[in-house]
């Protein structure tokens, strides 16, 4: 009697690890390694495709740095079905969400700190001092101070402005890029950036007419309360 029991107990703890339920063993990895196709960043998140053992999905994390190419890990995730970004307008057949993701696959098994958005402590744009410079505006030009002031007005119109090159970078995301200064300020701003297809140097006096763009957001931390895109230099 004893030896039928024991078989039938046997048969049970067989049939029991057989019939168990099935789950995603890469999702309960204690690290993912994957390598970033795509980043697409909103106010408080990144959300991110990744190739991942030759599949790709999307993971949301806190918003952070990351580039394309480059191999990243996170730690176990949290699935959502048809999840839909408002921040993108944009649907996610699946997503799931990290606590964080981080360039070396311990980072991922220490705690989060404090602030977990490392983008907003660290500030990636270049920090400007207000220069000596003295240009007044002509025409119909308007100052730097003018636009600042009426900001909201400008918004998505052609203006003409005119001031001095104090900083250029050729070249980056396919636009160069100019920071220009009149001697003008409204509540300590002075310096306006500016994107354009044209080249100039540091000390150039430029006359520069382009769209006024207001919350402009390039991600990785590149955000503009006002910019001036597409900018074109006025003979």
């Amino acid at each position: 009697m004893k030896y039928y029991l024991s078989l039938v107990m046997v048969l049970v703890l067989v049939w029991s690890c057989n019939n168990a339920p099935k789950t995603d063993a890469n999702n309960n990895l204690d690290v993912h390694e994957a390598i970033v196709q795509e980043v697409l960043h909103v106010k408080e998140y990144s959300y991110i495709r990744v190739l991942e053992n030759g599949i790709e999905k999307w993971i949301a994390a806190p918003t952070t740095v990351v580039e394309i190419g480059g191999t990243y890990y996170f730690g176990k995730t949290m699935e959502m079905k048809n999840f839909e970004s408002k921040d993108l307008n944009k649907s996610f057949e699946t997503i799931y969400f990290v606590e964080k993701i981080s360039a070396t696959a311990e980072d991922t098994k220490l705690p989060l700190t404090t602030n977990p958005h490392p983008v907003k402590t660290e500030n990636p744009k270049p920090i400007i001092e207000k220069k000596e410079v003295n240009v007044e505006a002509s025409g119909n030009t308007i100052s730097i101070a003018e636009l600042f002031k009426n900001k909201e007005s400008y918004n998505n119109n052609l203006v003409k402005i005119k001031g001095e090159v104090t900083k250029f970078n050729p070249a980056i995301m396919n636009t160069n890029w100019i920071h220009i200064q009149d001697g003008t300020e409204f509540n300590g701003l002075f310096d306006l950036t500016v994107t354009t297809s044209e080249n100039v140097e540091v000390g150039d006096v430029v006359t520069l007419e382009g769209k006024v763009t207001l919350n402009k957001d390039f991600g990785s931390g590149y955000f503009y309360e006002i910019i001036i895109e597409n900018a074109i230099i006025i003979k």
